[in-house]
């Protein structure tokens, strides 16, 4: 006799064990992999979006192998392989710079500081605005009030010209221009943010959350900032263009770090070595179009998000 009908002291057979239920970690995965693959079905219907996502695609892989394809003395002065100011050729298909290196292989390592910088920046601005924008949502009176009256005070100030001066009074590094960048462009993101949450906490799961006995924390973080993020999202990917678009801007007026290379950096380093009034576009053409390629890549990336987490905005496809 098995186990399943073995009877019991009163005579009746003993009914089989239940099977487990799923346990609440397994259920928020499979939740957030519905979600994800839904996501990407919408996502996959705005054609700009995947052309702006292959671009990107492409540029990182680009910038990720950059020493394979290059070779890491691209950046050697002492070494440079052709003589200064070669027009394009075979052997250098965009020319080389004031010191005989390749503009291809510097356009190649200059993506690498350009993207790193504007995604570290972006991270920094959202990440400021974020908590800046659920503070002053969620509490009341004096402290929303001075957090707000910051955040206008940042909006009505020239960001470039506060970034410029704070990456001015600090060393010249990569570092330097991240800062610069990130504590003077979160207004934008704060405000939205906190548009979002006060949303968020006029619904009726928050009153049932904070009768339970809910903190703020609690309340913060696991019920606003997940209703929220996709916002946020939103948001990052429209900044760190406008991010990659401010590194350029102060690596042209020689902020920051002379000895990396960036497409800013390769602007400036041209403007230095008059070619611009040489008329040696091929040192000027390509830094540019590359930063605005990139700019609009993100560009058609963030709209594509936006439109997919907020189908009323109507953004075409």
């Amino acid at each position: 006799m098995t186990t399943e009908s073995m009877p019991t002291s009163t005579g009746t057979p003993t009914e089989p064990a239940p099977a487990p239920a799923q346990s609440a970690r397994a259920l928020a995965r499979a939740r957030r992999r519905r979600s994800a693959a839904r996501f990407w079905r919408e996502y996959r219907k705005h054609r700009s979006g995947l052309w702006g996502l292959g671009a990107l695609a492409l540029i990182a892989l680009i910038a990720l192998f950059a020493p394979q394809l290059v070779g890491a003395d691209a950046q050697s002065v002492t070494e440079a392989p052709g003589s200064a100011m070669e027009s394009p050729s075979g052997e250098f298909p965009l020319g080389t710079d004031s010191y005989g290196r390749s503009v291809l292989a510097l356009l190649v390592w200059g993506a690498r500081i350009s993207l790193t910088v504007g995604l570290l920046a972006a991270f920094l601005c959202v990440a400021i605005g974020t908590v800046v924008g659920i503070v002053a949502g969620h509490f009341h009176g004096w402290y929303s009030t001075v957090l707000m009256r910051i955040t206008d005070w940042f909006l009505v100030m020239p960001t470039l010209v506060l970034a410029i001066a704070l990456a001015a009074v600090m060393d010249r590094s990569m570092w330097t221009v991240i800062i610069a960048i990130g504590v003077t462009t979160w207004p934008t993101t704060a405000r939205l943010v906190r548009a979002q949450t006060l949303s968020v906490e006029s619904r009726p799961y928050i009153e049932r959350a904070r009768a339970l006995g809910g903190g703020h924390g609690h309340v913060m973080v696991r019920h606003v900032l997940p209703n929220v993020m996709p916002l946020v999202l939103a948001q990052t990917t429209l900044v760190i263009s406008s991010a990659i678009l401010t590194e350029a801007t102060l690596a042209f007026l020689g902020l920051s770090d002379p000895t990396t290379t960036s497409w800013g950096g390769m602007l400036q380093d041209a403007r230095s070595a008059g070619a611009v009034s040489a008329g040696d576009w091929w040192y000027l053409a390509p830094p540019g179009i590359a930063i605005a390629l990139v700019a609009l890549a993100f560009t058609l990336c963030g709209r594509a998000v936006e439109s997919v987490l907020n189908p009323k905005l109507g953004v075409a496809r």
